[in-house]
């Protein structure tokens, strides 16, 4: 049966990929309200992908409520696997991806088109590429080759799909909590990492959580002149300026008090196994960051600095005047959007409360400062010490011909924590994308080759499952 479908996805691979480049072209930006449309069809797309595959009850499932406008949840299950021998059900592994992308800015910087996919040198082109729709796509292409012509899957399946990953997976979250029954699974399986190295097998199993907050100062009851009041009147940018460079010191370290107080450190094994990784500091510099330097603190390496420390960092400042030419302006008010990374142990509710007092006890004169929470989600790490993750690992050890690895991710899938706190379950976080792919940047990409040996790892991860391995 497993033979059966890989050669069933091998023979339809292009295919596939033709109709990952359909779902490529939607716009399904989260984040802006005039691309709701583009965000539903997107949901539709992949819900006509599940039907199209094979799997049962496929629905779409709305968030909105009246206090805020959501976008939906696609569902999907199909619970036919054939008892174990000694009759006992098999179990049910719970699938979960994200439709919705990041804004595509800045376009003058994509090579091509944004929403117009592209192969280049193998790779996938587009925004959303490996994240998430063509690492979402394999599931669902996995789940069609299993079911083709008759085909009987060696576990039972659930999927649940969401449109607000990107902009803090508050549907899904309040759907797991209230409705946590029609979840129930035995593990969930997520595609939304990357692989440490090509060629390279990789699980991932801690994600950094994370605060994402607005920062704002209000001055004057209107913009002023600056020729007029300059000198006297308060400016808002300044006060941001003074107030986030008193966030974090020089060496990195966040300055809020008791901000590292609760912190679990990786143990010394994990450490020892970071260090056998095949990781270049020199390569990561040139080819991942493209900086001069690398900053932050320097006792600690490199993967320890994205994996295992929190961190701190603003994403805009938005307000004032910012087209072309020349305007003295003293704006009224400006915003600084910032976020904090955080490690196992820590809360996002305190460490925002600790950012909150800190930046206020601060306040430069004149200034009226608001802190405020965007969307949150806490940090995980997930044992190894379980058969999904052993199964994983196997899995993909037989696609790529070496051993996996186990690494932390330094970014958060909110998510991976509701799926431990509300259902209970372990994650196995078996992800495709590559260190060089542009999640979130311009020139966004997937290799293909991964693309389509992730299909089969995943049809081997089921067939391991249901076989009790």
């Amino acid at each position: 049966m497993l033979n059966t479908a890989v050669e069933f996805a091998k023979a339809n691979g292009e295919r596939f990929v033709e109709e990952l480049k359909d779902l490529l072209r939607i716009p399904s930006i989260s984040t802006l309200p005039e691309r709701a449309g583009d965000v539903r069809r997107a949901a539709e797309f992949v819900a006509d992908g599940l039907r199209q595959a094979g799997m049962e009850n496929v629905r779409i499932i709305e968030t909105s409520t009246p206090e805020r406008v959501g976008h939906p949840l696609v569902y999907a299950d199909w619970f036919h696997a054939a008892p174990a021998a000694d009759g006992k059900a098999k179990p049910t592994v719970l699938c979960y991806g994200h439709y919705d992308v990041q804004p595509p800015d800045p376009l003058d910087e994509w090579k091509s088109p944004p929403f117009e996919p592209e192969v280049r040198d193998g790779n996938i082109y587009a925004r959303g590429a490996v994240d998430d729709k063509g690492q979402m796509w394999m599931h669902v292409k996995a789940l069609e080759s299993a079911l083709a012509n008759g085909g009987q899957l060696p576990v039972n399946i659930r999927v649940i799909v969401e449109g607000e990953e990107e902009v803090g997976g508050e549907g899904i979250a309040a759907f797991v909590r209230d409705h946590g029954d029609r979840l129930k699974a035995d593990a969930a399986l997520v595609s939304d990492t990357e692989m440490f190295a090509p060629e390279l097998p990789t699980l991932c199993v801690g994600l950094r959580g994370m605060i994402y907050t607005e920062l704002e100062a209000r001055g004057a009851m209107v913009d002023l002149h600056s020729g007029m009041y300059g000198g006297a009147a308060p400016n808002p940018f300044v006060a941001l300026a003074q107030v986030i460079a008193q966030i974090k010191r020089t060496d990195g370290r966040i300055a809020i008090p008791g901000f590292y107080d609760d912190i679990e450190e990786p143990s010394k094994a994990e450490l020892e196994a970071w260090r056998s990784l095949p990781f270049d500091e020199e390569h990561y510099r040139k080819t991942e960051v493209g900086s001069t330097e690398l900053t932050g603190e320097m006792m600690f390496s490199v993967l320890e600095r994205t994996w295992s420390r929190p961190t701190m960092d603003v994403h805009g400042m938005p307000g004032g005047f910012t087209g072309a030419g020349a305007k003295t302006v003293i704006p009224a008010r400006a915003t600084a959007k910032i976020s904090f990374r955080l490690v196992p142990n820590m809360k996002p509710e305190k460490a925002f409360a600790q950012y909150k007092a800190f930046v206020e006890s601060m306040c430069p004169a004149g200034i009226t400062l608001e802190a405020r929470l965007i969307h949150h989600g806490e940090p995980i790490v997930v044992s190894t010490d379980n058969a999904y993750v052993r199964a994983a690992s196997a899995a993909m050890k037989e696609v790529f011909g070496k051993e996996t690895v186990f690494v932390r991710g330094g970014g958060s899938i909110p998510i991976v924590g509701d799926f431990v706190r509300e259902l209970g379950i372990p994650t196995v976080m078996m992800g495709f994308g590559l260190p060089d792919d542009n999640l979130h940047a311009p020139n966004e990409k997937f290799h293909l080759a991964n693309f389509h040996r992730g299909i089969e790892s995943i049809l081997r991860f089921f067939e391991l499952v249901g076989a009790g391995e």
